[in-house]
Formats: C-alpha cells, sequence, structure tokens
C-alpha cells in the first residue's frame, strides 16, 4: 500500500508532519484560551465576541461580529442577545441607520476581558518561540 506522501499527492510525509505541528501548538492555545475563559464563567465563543467587539476600530454591529467570528448573521445575533442577558454587551440603535444596531461593552465586559487579554499575552508569550519555530518550519519547506 503506498504512503500518504504518493506520487498521486505531490506532498511528502514532511510537510504533513509541519502542518500537525503548526496546527498542534494553534490546538495548544486554543485550549489554553477555552479554559481561561472558563476559568471566569465565559463561554469561549463569548469571549471571542468580546474581543472582537474591543478590538473592531469604530462602531462594532452584529454583521461586523458575525464576519469576525465567522458565523452567520443570526447565530451572531443570537449569541449578542446572550451577551446582553448577561451584561456584557449593550444594544443600541445605530445614530445614522436606526435599522443597524450598535455593540458595545459594558464595564463588567471590560473588566473580564482585561484579564483575559492579560492572560492570553502571558500564554503568547511562552508559545511563540513553538508556533513562531513551527511556522518557519512550514514556510522554509515551501522554499
Amino acid at each position: 500500500m503506498p504512503a500518504v506522501s504518493d506520487i498521486k499527492t505531490g506532498l511528502s510525509a514532511e510537510q504533513y508532519a509541519l502542518i500537525a505541528a503548526f496546527r498542534y501548538e494553534l490546538r495548544r492555545f486554543l485550549a489554553f484560551s477555552e479554559a481561561a475563559a472558563a476559568a471566569v464563567g465565559l463561554p469561549p465563543q463569548q469571549h471571542q465576541a468580546l474581543l472582537a467587539i474591543a478590538g473592531k476600530p469604530g462602531v462594532s454591529t452584529i454583521g461586523s461580529l458575525a464576519e469576525q467570528l465567522l458565523i452567520a448573521p443570526h447565530t451572531a445575533a443570537e449569541l449578542v442577545a446572550r451577551m446582553v442577558e448577561s451584561a456584557l454587551v449593550t444594544k443600541t440603535m445605530g445614530a445614522q441607520d436606526r435599522r443597524r444596531a450598535e455593540l458595545a461593552l459594558t464595564p463588567k465586559a471590560e473588566a473580564l476581558l482585561h484579564r483575559l487579554t492579560a492572560d492570553h499575552l502571558k500564554e503568547l508569550e511562552i508559545l511563540e518561540p513553538a508556533l513562531a519555530k513551527a511556522l518557519g518550519r512550514i514556510t522554509d519547506a515551501d522554499r
């Protein structure tokens, strides 16, 4: 039986291993992120949403949140409704377009996000060498 890296695919076993190593490092970070969010009582998707709202230049909307999280607009609307209910986000009608809901973090959300972001930056300092090494190996293999 031919190996996965046979002539049909044109890919080597080393290339598969490089991608697997990089994905492993990404999963390590994501596992940390999910655990950190859970430790402060946030579902991971709500943490991601808060970060997307805080990190967006200008006004954040349900549409922009859906785009940032790679989810459908109706899913983003449901997520926002849960975050409004949890006093994490405020939703107001747009000043120029009253059909558009503008999103903002509450002080409660800002405090949680500040703590989580500080923890994430510390973790990224630890993981950066492994992530950079894994990514570097992939780009070096392409040359």
